[in-house]
């Protein structure tokens, strides 16, 4: 229903637009009685194979919604009904901001692919946390995605992950370590080795002086060498991580895309996902499945659409996945294809 009847009409508004059209009147729907129970039965399927432990969490099964749809916890509780095994909020940052300017979120239908240049545009951790506080179904496992404000110099970017992090300690299970968003001037130069260990050692010395440390992930660029990919792993067993995010958004665009190109430099900068990111995020997660002989667990992402492109990641060497751009494109219905299809 979604694809022949919702799709069609959400893609004649403008992308943002659509999205917040979407949230607003989801909630409203959700807010009705017995709602709750009939988006589960369009949507929700549970089976016990389907069960993950990972990080020392468990997990109902292994598909989530990636960080960039709810940024500010306000869908949690709906989306729950639609089958994720876990939601990723975010980008957080520590003080409120509007991101970048509008247009700044681009459909490029003929290839199922998104180009968007947020921002990363939240309500502030505060504000975030205190939403979580009050959603109703605690059960369902919520990462938080932290990042910097843009007015922060790099050389700050520690204090910005670290107050993000004190803020929603108590009410997200694991946490990830944003450096890789194209959307935040010179964000991504904070990968690189030396300002990046310094960066996760002090959230990690935070994170570790709690009663209860919570899994702490880095999200990588699908961008970076094989050489900078060994580094990442590097860094990940001397900041003792939990695990990674492969991958975010990538600033390339393949010569492959249908899209004109006209129409694709017309949309100018930002991250593009979707079905042209598929393949590498494939590759870098089983690049670092192998050169990490399986220790280190990855949670996969980019270009999911359908359930064998799930599958495909998971074969990797992902332990987990994650929707997003097919999430947009296929619709809720996707989560469930996914997980009928990890069952025997």
């Amino acid at each position: 229903m979604y694809k022949q009847v919702a799709k069609p009409l959400l893609f004649k508004l403008d992308a943002e637009r659509a999205h917040h059209f979407t949230f607003d009147n989801l909630k409203r729907l959700a807010g009705l009685p017995g709602a709750k129970a009939v988006l589960r039965g369009l949507y929700d399927y549970q089976h016990p194979s389907l069960k993950r432990e990972v990080f020392g969490l468990k997990f109902p099964n292994p598909v989530g919604l990636a960080a960039g749809l709810d940024k500010n916890a306000v869908l949690t509780d709906e989306l729950a009904t639609m089958g994720f095994g876990f939601v990723e909020i975010g980008t957080v940052t520590p003080r409120p901001q509007p991101g970048n300017p509008q247009p700044r979120l681009f459909r490029l239908p003929a290839d199922e692919a998104l180009i968007n240049r947020m921002g990363f545009n939240n309500d502030g951790a505060t504000v975030v946390a205190e939403r979580l506080r009050k959603r109703q179904n605690k059960q369902l496992i919520i990462g938080g995605n932290i990042g910097k404000n843009k007015d922060t110099p790099n050389e700050d970017a520690a204090q910005d992950y670290v107050a993000a992090f004190d803020a929603l300690a108590e009410v997200v299970d694991y946490f990830v370590v944003n450096v890789s968003s194209p959307n935040t001037p010179g964000l991504r130069e904070l990968q690189d080795k030396k300002p990046l260990i310094s960066l996760l050692q002090q959230v990690q010395a935070r994170n570790q002086a709690r009663t209860t440390p919570r899994p702490l992930l880095l999200k990588i660029a699908p961008d970076l060498t094989d050489a900078q990919l060994d580094d990442i792993l590097e860094i990940a067993r001397e900041t003792k991580l939990s695990g990674l995010v492969a991958t975010n958004t990538t600033i390339a665009r393949p010569e492959t895309l249908r899209t004109p190109a006209t129409t694709v430099a017309a949309h100018g900068a930002g991250g593009l996902s979707g079905r042209p990111l598929r393949e590498r995020a494939t590759e870098v997660i089983r690049y670092l499945h192998r050169r990490s002989e399986g220790g280190l667990p990855i949670i996969g992402a980019g270009g999911i659409h359908s359930a064998q492109d799930a599958l495909d990641k998971l074969a990797a060497g992902a332990s987990l996945v994650q929707l997003y751009t097919g999430f947009i494109y296929e619709g809720p219905g996707l989560v469930g294809q996914i997980n009928r299809a990890l069952v025997p």
